[in-house]
């Protein structure tokens, strides 16, 4: 169920935008813009999005968490994660991440 909920999201964007493609990161599904990812479904199967560190995450209506997959590193900076409880905001913050993803590689 997850996982379907993400790979609409993913069908979706590949559909609406050229630069954005299907791909991997940590050996799970990504959504690529450009060649790099912004976004992509963790093991714990949640969405993980690439916001940035300067992101100000306050002006955000869904909670998020910071992504550590690492049991003796820190969470990868920039980079949160969005519980399926919150799954009708995957679609809005893929959005995001897709769009500061492209502004970022202008």
């Amino acid at each position: 169920m997850e996982f379907d909920c993400f790979e609409d999201i993913q069908q979706g964007l590949c559909a609406k935008y050229d630069e954005v493609t299907e791909g991997k990161m940590m050996q799970s599904p990504a959504i690529h813009c450009n060649g790099k990812v912004f976004a992509f479904f963790s093991r714990k199967r949640k969405m993980v999005v690439r916001l940035g560190k300067a992101f100000p995450l306050e002006t955000l209506e869904v909670e998020v968490q910071e992504f550590n997959p690492f049991t003796t590193k820190g969470a990868l900076s920039g980079w949160y994660e969005v519980d399926f409880l919150h799954k009708d905001a995957w679609p809005v913050m893929a959005d995001l991440a897709f769009h500061l993803a492209k502004n970022q590689s202008r």
